[in-house]
């Protein structure tokens, strides 16, 4: 089994930056791609950022692209998500994934692992 553990969630005002980190531990099985997802109240569960096993490949939702910066470490299991220029509406509890995948994945029902998610405000 494998876990996912986000961190680095909370309250910012409009404009300003987070960074939210995603570990992975347990039993993981080959080579795999790292997503972020957010839900925010009443709405579905939508995609963010990707990025590739090696970290050379990178997709991101039009919603947040240039702003947001996917990235990661594998000599650390980890997978970050740095959030800039934030508006209100990036208001969302922000899951990572885990995908037994060389190549990026949008698709959420493709990803195989979930984590519990990280709340995040953005005030105006």
């Amino acid at each position: 089994q494998v876990q996912l553990v986000e961190s680095g969630g909370g309250l910012v005002q409009a404009g300003g930056s987070l960074r939210l980190s995603c570990a992975a531990s347990g039993r993981i099985l080959s080579t795999y791609a790292m997503g972020w997802f957010r839900q925010a109240p009443g709405k579905e569960r939508e995609f963010v950022a990707t990025i590739n096993w090696s970290g050379g490949s990178t997709y991101y939702a039009d919603s947040v692209k240039g702003r947001f910066t996917i990235s990661r470490d594998n000599a650390k299991n980890t997978v970050y998500l740095q959030m800039n220029g934030l508006k209100p509406e990036d208001t969302a509890v922000y899951y990572c994934a885990l995908a037994y995948s060389r190549v990026i994945v949008t698709a959420r029902g493709a990803y195989n692992y979930w984590g519990q998610g990280t709340q995040v405000t953005v005030s105006s």
